[in-house]
Formats: structure tokens, C-alpha cells, sequence
């Protein structure tokens, strides 16, 4: 049997059943109201989703599906609706709730639309229930919320650790530092050991053999002095006191070179600055070096220096003097002079002594200071090798300069400067 239609505002639409199946097949709540509002039709879906009896909602106001708070400004937009119907999803941007029978709140979502059915105005609510999307959402929200949290804290926590990294770091690179300057000072002091031990030996060595033959002279000369002095010979006599007294004075120059090698070793030598009469000191050292010269020399002076005196120490200026002249006499034969010659400019007093001596092989000039060393021509005239060095030494503490030239076989002439205020 054919079933009856369905009439809708009396049109027929379809049948019965059909409507009654497409109804209950829906996943959506679907509404049908009129201009006011009141609902015309709803589907079993739709009552079930409100907590509604079938067929109980039927002429009853659709804001009763909404919570209280709503229902009076859902009148006005529902109007604005009725005056320009435009198809549309509801509630974009903002979360849209509905209200079941029993008072419950649930988020909802809607798609609106209209129809004019026979010449009357219809609306058309196609409704969802989203609780379960808007947990899962508020979920994942709270879990992003979580990670952001999470994120942030192990941001901090990568920050704090990579600070703590940092001044671990610069702390270990501190101490590596430290223990590096440690190294290189207890190297610095192990070399310098070595050198104070080398130091040693070489002067063991060396006044061994340099004391050895003034030591004969003194004993040879005392022995002879006593046989000349049994006869009456007193010319010998005074000759070889002469002797052991040249030979005393040599040892004497020994010890203190080394001597002035040990102070200057040790950071000991003090700077006396006293006010020095220049032509006075060096006819005093000339004076000096007289009794030390060798047969025939002797020593040309020439003072051409407008300064009368210098700020200086007095004691380290003789020290310079006296050994730059007496190597001068060392290397000259006998007969040879010695030219001493002085002069000056508004900031220093310079100084040269020259002579005529064996002259420095030009393979051994760049070691000329070093402490110890001896001209491969020198090796057999007398000297520990330590004069030039102190030289050297003294005038860098008094901030002066030392230059030479050397001719092998025909001589040496050194210069050294000196300020005239030593600060």
C-alpha cells in the first residue's frame, strides 16, 4: 500500500516514511522554525541532542535551547536574520552553546539557512554537538599550553646550563691559564737554575785556570823577594813585588766581575743617582789604569763635552770605564796608546774609547756580550769573558746604549751613551 504524503505549510513535500528515515538517519540535530522563532519541525537527533520527548518541542520557542544569557540577544540577531537571510555558519571567531532540558550546558555548531516554502519565511538549523571535538581541542590546547610551559622551562633550563657551561669553561680555561703561567714559571726557574748551575761550573772552571797563574806569580815573586832580599837586590825585589801586586790586582778584577755577575743575577744591584763631575771620574779612572797598563801604552784623552756633569750612578759609570779601558790595554800590545775621548748633546754624554789592538773576528761580533764569551783570538790572553757582559748590564739599568767597530789586526773602538738625567 502506497503511503500517504507529507503536506509542509499544505505542500506536499514527501512521504511520511521517507521523512520519518531521512530524520532518523541524520548525524546533525535539524530545526525548522518560522519567522518568530517557534520551532515546526525537529528531528529525532535534534531532541535526543536537547534531552527532549518526540514531538515536545513543537511550537515551543527555539531560544528555549538556549542558555538563559543568550536568549534575549539571540531575539535580536534572529531578526536581523529574518531581514537579510544569508546562508552562513553561526558562531565564527566565537564558541556557540546549547542548553538540554535538564539545564546542561554543551558547545554547539550550526549552519544556517532559509527558505520562503508556499510564500512563508522559514529558517533551517542544521545543529552539531561538538562536546567530544571541543575536549579533544581543549585538550590538545592544554597540552600545547603544557609543551609551550615545558618548552619554556627547558629553555631556561638550557639557558641556565649553558651558563653554568660557560663559567665552567671560563673557570677551566682560568685555571688551564693559571697552571700554563705556573708552567712557564717553574720552566722559567728550572732554566734558570740550569743557568745559575752552568753559571757555577764556568766559574769554577774558569778561576781555576784564570787564578792559577797569578797565584804561581805571587808565590814565585814571595820566594824570589825572600833570596833577593838575603843578598841586598833590592831592585829585584820591588820588581817582583810589582809583580805579585799586578797579579793580586787581577784576582781581585776576577772576583769582582763575578761578583757583579751574581748581584746583577740576582736583581740585587741597587741605582745610587748622585751627581757626577765627568772630567774628574775619568782622569781618576785614567789615573787608575795607568798603574795597570802595559810597557809603552798609554792613554790619549780628549774631553770635548760642553756638560760638566751628569745625573747618574757613579759606581756602575767606573765599573764601564774601568773595564772598557783596561780591555782595551789587555788587547793592544805594549807601545800602543789608547784614545778616551768625550762629548755631549743637550740629552746624553757619549763616550769612546779606542784602541789598537787585535780587533774582534767578524764571525764572533754578535756574541761579543754574552756572558762568558772569548774571542777566538783572545783565548789565550787572560779575562773570564764576563767584563762586556756587565758593561752591557750596568748600561741598561742607567738606560744607556753600547755600539762597537772592530778592524781583525788593527782595532776596536766602543761607544756608549748615557742620559744626562737618569729618572
Amino acid at each position: 500500500m502506497q503511503d500517504k504524503s507529507t503536506t509542509l505549510f499544505g505542500m506536499p513535500v514527501i512521504s511520511g516514511e521517507a521523512l520519518k528515515e531521512i530524520f532518523q538517519s541524520m548525524m546533525e540535530g535539524f530545526v525548522v522554525i518560522d519567522k518568530d522563532g517557534i520551532i515546526l519541525v525537529i528531528n529525532p537527533i535534534g531532541e535526543k541532542m536537547f534531552g527532549y520527548g518526540p514531538g515536545e518541542l513543537i511550537g515551543k520557542p527555539l531560544e528555549l535551547l538556549l542558555p538563559e544569557r543568550y536568549r534575549g540577544h539571540h531575539v535580536h540577531l534572529r531578526r536581523e536574520f529574518n531581514g537579510k537571510p544569508v546562508p552562513r555558519r553561526m558562531g565564527l571567531g566565537r564558541d556557540l552553546m546549547g542548553m538540554r532540558k535538564d539545564g546542561m550546558e554543551f558547545p554547539v555548531e550550526i549552519s544556517l539557512s532559509y527558505s520562503k516554502a508556499g510564500g512563508t519565511f522559514i529558517a533551517i538549523a542544521f545543529i552539531s554537538d561538538i562536546t567530544l571535538r571541543k575536549k579533544a581541542e581543549d585538550a590538545l590546547r592544554q597540552s600545547e599550553e603544557q609543551l609551550i610551559v615545558y618548552a619554556t622551562e627547558l629553555e631556561k633550563k638550557v639557558k641556565t646550563r649553558t651558563e653554568d657551561l660557560n663559567t665552567s669553561i671560563h673557570n677551566l680555561e682560568k685555571e688551564v691559564a693559571e697552571r700554563k703561567k705556573a708552567e712557564e714559571e717553574v720552566l722559567k726557574a728550572l732554566a734558570k737554575e740550569r743557568e745559575l748551575n752552568d753559571m757555577k761550573s764556568k766559574f769554577v772552571s774558569i778561576a781555576s785556570h784564570e787564578f792559577r797563574t797569578p797565584l804561581s806569580t805571587i808565590l814565585s815573586s814571595i820566594s824570589l823577594i825572600e833570596q833577593y832580599r838575603q843578598v841586598g837586590q833590592l831592585d829585584k825585589i820591588d820588581k817582583h813585588i810589582a809583580r805579585a801586586r799586578a797579579s793580586a790586582n787581577h784576582m781581585t778584577t776576577i772576583l769582582n766581575d763575578f761578583l757583579s755577575v751574581g748581584r746583577l743575577e740576582e736583581g740585587k744591584v741597587e741605582i745610587i743617582r748622585e751627581q757626577v763631575v765627568v772630567h774628574e771620574l775619568l782622569h781618576d779612572i785614567a789615573d787608575e789604569i795607568k798603574l795597570m797598563l802595559k810597557p809603552g801604552q798609554k792613554i790619549d784623552m780628549e774631553l770635548r763635552s760642553e756638560i760638566k756633569s751628569i745625573y747618574t750612578d757613579t759606581r756602575m759609570l767606573r765599573n764601564i770605564l774601568f773595564n772598557l779601558l783596561s780591555n782595551a790595554s789587555k788587547y793592544s800590545e805594549e807601545g800602543k796608546s789608547i784614545r778616551l775621548s768625550c762629548s755631549s748633546t743637550p740629552a746624553y754624554l757619549q763616550v769612546n774609547i779606542e784602541d789598537q789592538g787585535i780587533g774582534i773576528p767578524d764571525e764572533d761580533q754578535r756574541h761579543l756580550f754574552d756572558r762568558f764569551f772569548r774571542a777566538s783570538n783572545a783565548l789565550n790572553i787572560q779575562g773570564t769573558g764576563l767584563g762586556l757582559n756587565i758593561v752591557k748590564r750596568y748600561l741598561d739599568l742607567l738606560n744607556g746604549t753600547i755600539s762597537f767597530t772592530s778592524e781583525y789586526g788593527k782595532g776596536s773602538t766602543f761607544t756608549f751613551q748615557l742620559p744626562i738625567q737618569l729618572s
